[in-house]
């Protein structure tokens, strides 16, 4: 049942924060041995059917429901879910960082774009969720909302693609983030590859 908007009389009060996300797998050790490598997390509980998983100050922010019927995405389907999670970053340098180190146990992004708002890295899990990791690339909220009301991202809601190992150079070499974070315009652009 939904309630007409007229009827609202008050803004619902928001969240202060994300507490977590919950995944089911067919695979629960899969899923363990890749989340704990890919965050450099560490499993708080863990049993046959569940498993936590904190990386930061909160108790848990990821944890995984042993389920046989969750079967990973096949063939590229499309169907109604949960499209991506995001995890957000200090600085480009640690962004590139956890970059070069997934890179060395075998873990490889699959699309690596500037957003304008935020440069942004986008993984896969073994079952197929896929993961952003980001910067955010104004120094405030608001100048990210403003940016993403202007003209520039209404012809390209995506971003502009970028090159991992050609940032790494680029931040080695000195220079600026606030230089890295400008987004290059390509001009239209409404599908990712």
């Amino acid at each position: 049942m939904s309630i007409p908007i007229e009827s609202v009389s008050n803004k619902v009060i928001s969240p202060i924060s994300l507490a977590h996300i919950v995944f089911r797998s067919a695979n629960l050790q899969r899923q363990i041995d890749f989340w704990t490598l890919f965050l450099g997390a560490t499993v708080v509980f863990q049993n046959d059917t569940l498993a936590f998983f904190q990386y930061d100050d909160e108790h848990h922010r990821i944890a995984f429901i042993a389920d046989a019927s969750a079967q990973p995405e096949q063939g590229g389907s499309k169907g109604a879910r949960m499209y991506h999670v995001t995890f957000t970053f200090a600085s480009l340098s640690d962004l590139v960082k956890a970059y070069k180190q997934r890179k060395a146990l075998g873990v490889f992004p699959t699309w690596c774009v500037n957003h304008g708002m935020t440069t942004s890295m986008y993984y896969v899990d073994p079952d197929g969720n896929q993961i952003e990791t980001q910067v955010d690339n104004f120094e405030n909220p608001e100048e990210a909302t403003e940016f993403m009301q202007g003209e520039l991202f209404r012809e390209n809601p995506l971003g502009t693609g970028f090159d991992p190992e050609d940032l790494d150079e680029k931040i080695r070499t000195g220079v600026e983030d606030s230089v890295l974070e400008k987004r290059v315009e390509i001009g239209p652009r409404l599908s990712p590859p």
